[in-house]
């Protein structure tokens, strides 16, 4: 039963994707872009819980938005409507009553007004001054009647208007991270490298004149698969790793643990900023599939300061 209603939806979506008109939707990306107040969203039923889910997601992506209830608009809410507001009305049928009632008095506050509807020329795309068509073909309810595929494709529709903006704003990473600084996805996006690198006597430090064999210790005690050499001002000159140290004792057998660490060392390592977050360190290790990186020396006014290893990294982010 299941299998059949996700196939049936399937070809519902597909025919909003074939029908939609995406001059309309452009049109109102456009103006809702150059806004100089809010977005103002509204709707009865399931279409306004639809508005309200729009709403957070616009706001949480650097879109000033808030949701207006129609019957609370009429008992006083219409208050916090401007001339530089845009009023945007979801309704499938275009004919909600309280949405209609609504209407004349968002005008009379000079409100600019969109529908956002599924029934051509419907009485509420007739009273706003722009308005875009979100074709359905039918509802997966077997009567046609419980809004299914329509509320998914007001989804769709507000979720691409809310991305769009926020990428014509550049919002960036930081701001979305300003703005979740709570829960899972908080600590995903507001951790920085400075708050889980190892630091001080932590870090696995060493000069490049030091012999291999008496850096094991070293290399063992801390845990952290490498070694980071360092020259007396705290610069980074290079970094040795628990598989170097394996393909040197294959290559030259323990004869190799009697040479300097600068004679061995990697030069140029790749390094991250202390005030990076801490997802950008993981981008900045997976880079590369075929070279994966577990740790990143930190660095801060060219010396280094610190350690991140991913198994940090990955600790902090599901625990």
């Amino acid at each position: 039963m299941i299998s059949t209603l996700l196939k049936n939806q399937k070809d519902y979506l597909n025919y909003f994707f074939d029908k939609v008109n995406s001059a309309e939707l452009e049109a109102i990306f456009e103006k809702v872009l150059h806004c100089k107040g809010t977005i103002v969203l509204s709707g009865v039923g399931k279409s306004g819980h639809i508005a309200q889910k729009i709403v957070a997601t616009l706001v949480s992506t650097g879109t000033k938005a808030s949701f207006l209830s129609p019957s609370q608009a009429l008992h006083g809410d219409i208050g916090l409507l401007s001339s530089t507001d845009i009023f945007m009305a979801f309704s499938k049928s275009g004919e909600s009553q309280e949405l209609l009632d609504l209407l004349p008095h968002v005008q009379q506050k000079g409100a600019y007004t969109i529908s956002v509807v599924s029934q051509l020329s419907s009485s509420l795309s007739k009273l706003c001054s722009l308005n875009v068509y979100l074709p359905v073909k039918q509802e997966l309810c077997p009567y046609n009647l419980a809004p299914t595929t329509s509320t998914v494709i007001q989804l769709i529709f507000g979720d691409c208007l809310a991305i769009s903006l926020m990428q014509a704003k550049k919002f960036t990473i930081q701001n979305f991270a300003s703005n979740h600084p709570g829960g899972f996805l908080g600590r995903k996006i507001t951790l920085k490298v400075s708050d889980l690198m190892l630091k001080a006597a932590e870090l696995p430090s060493c000069f490049q004149q030091d012999k291999l064999i008496n850096l094991l210790h070293e290399l063992s005690v801390k845990r952290c698969g490498c070694l980071l050499i360092i020259d007396e001002f705290s610069h980074l000159k290079g970094i040795f790793t628990d598989g170097d140290l394996r393909r040197a004792i294959q290559i030259n057998g323990p004869e190799v643990l009697q040479k300097s660490i600068g004679e061995l060392m990697t030069l140029s390592p790749q390094t991250i900023s202390d005030d990076l977050l801490a997802l950008e360190a993981i981008e900045k290790m997976e880079n590369n599939p075929e070279r994966l990186i577990t740790a990143l020396p930190v660095i801060k006014d060219n010396r280094l300061v610190g350690l991140i290893r991913m198994h940090d990294i990955i600790q902090t982010r599901f625990r």
